[in-house]
């Protein structure tokens, strides 16, 4: 197998026969940087990955993830001193007109990606999506209320067990444990509470892949609360659908350190007496998320991903290429006549995390395999592909920042994996 990593240039047009949001900085073809290991590895294979200015690899983590190029060429540029200041964003007062002025363009910028409506605040906090499995009861219910949650991974499983240290009932009103988180249960089979405060999901669980593909609408008409930390910003949503959407941003948005929280107005200003300040979505909107100090270069970064999305076309475009992308490896999976699998139902696989397993009866060989593949794609500077602890196997995670000719990569790999392994 032959693969041409051609290099694109940093473009918010699409070029003629060019895929839609791919960059690429300088003159290269982007591909790993090469190592003695990989030099061996690279002559048993014929996958053209020669290495690229820099020593940039191919990065498959889950988060923190790979960020756009020219985001980062952009940052490095300003790092000393930006737009003529003097000073390094780093070094800014969060309440001095420069930063102020990132903040509120950050807020414009994601406002105009996601056409958020008017009565919805955007607040940039810390702690983590985490963090907000204990918000969201606090400022949403009382100690004596019912709240429902859907479950279809890890990430919803500990978001309703945080639930249940501080309600009365976190009711589980659909699960697909007893099937290994492959899939996602039809909305007419969730057991909804007639008076819950709200109803809580994973949009994408990160470790199992498995996504929503469309906005639900809980028949109980309580706010839908929705975890998007994994798929944030990756296709376009109906944001009047939900009642609080919240995202770290370090999968799809720039580095660790910042949480986006959008919640509608009428959700805000109930919060339980012994909230933490901190978590006080009222307090934090009323200080336009400057309580304290905020995570100014987190916010900083976000921004440029924001404004870059706008450019490449809003979130269609971007979920067109992230179709394409994921469309590479499932079709590696698909067409490898049973070598690869991926276990999730077809309906909800996830474009953005690919759980994927080697199939064999030898549970020895079967690891033996899945060691070998992600040391080889490593040599080759295809990198984090090892599944989660709790899963095992290996992971691909192609979020909006991963180029296409990764994806390309890796499957092209898959295919010749196989064909020396099978």
């Amino acid at each position: 197998i032959a693969l041409a990593m051609a290099a694109m240039p940093v473009s918010s047009a699409r070029p003629s026969g060019a895929r839609v949001g791919v960059c690429r900085v300088g003159g290269g073809a982007r591909a790993g940087v090469r190592t003695s290991a990989a030099a061996s590895s690279a002559a048993s294979s014929s996958l053209d990955l020669a290495g690229v200015s820099g020593g940039r690899v191919y990065n498959f983590s889950a988060g923190p993830a790979c960020i756009y190029e020219d985001v980062l060429t952009t940052a490095s540029s300003e790092m000393m001193n930006w737009e003529n200041s003097g000073t390094s964003v780093m070094e800014m007062s969060h309440r001095g007109k420069e930063f102020m002025g990132i903040h509120a363009k950050a807020i414009a910028d994601l406002r105009e990606l996601l056409s958020i409506p008017d009565n919805y605040q955007v607040l940039f906090l810390q702690g983590g999506a985490s963090l907000q499995f204990a918000s969201i009861p606090l400022n949403l219910a009382s100690a004596e209320d019912t709240a429902d949650y859907v479950t279809t991974g890890s990430w919803g499983a500990k978001a309703i067990g945080e639930g249940k240290k501080f309600l009365k009932n976190a009711n589980e009103a659909a699960s697909t444990k007893s099937s290994g988180f492959t899939s996602i249960p039809a909305t007419s089979e969730w057991s909804l509470s007639d008076d819950a405060k709200y109803v809580h999901i994973c949009a994408n669980e990160t470790i199992q892949g498995v996504e929503f593909k469309t906005d639900v609408v809980p028949a109980n008409g309580a706010p839908l609360i929705a975890d998007m930390s994994s798929n944030f910003v990756s296709k376009p949503i109906d944001v009047s659908k939900y009642g609080i959407i919240y995202a770290g941003a370090q999968k799809n948005v720039g580095p660790a350190g910042l949480t986006v929280v959008i919640v509608r107005d009428d959700l805000i200003g109930n919060a339980r007496a012994d909230c933490p300040t901190m978590q006080n979505y009222a307090i934090m909107a009323e200080n336009d998320s400057m309580y304290n100090t905020p995570p100014c270069y987190s916010i900083y970064m976000a921004g440029l991903v924001f404004d870059k999305l706008n450019k490449m076309g809003g979130l269609e475009a971007v979920e067109k290429v992230n179709i394409e992308k994921c469309a590479h490896i499932y079709d590696a999976i698909a067409g490898s006549d049973g070598f690869f699998n991926c276990p999730v139902d077809m309906t909800c696989r996830s474009a953005m995390n690919i759980p994927i397993t080697i199939v064999n009866e030898d549970a020895d060989k079967r690891a033996e395999l899945e060691k070998a593949f992600i040391a080889e794609a490593g040599d080759l500077g295809m990198v984090a592909l090892k599944g989660h602890r709790s899963v095992g196997g290996m992971r691909a995670s192609i979020y909006n920042a991963m180029p296409i000719e990764g994806a390309e990569a890796l499957a092209a790999f898959m295919k010749e994996f196989k064909a020396k392994h099978a």
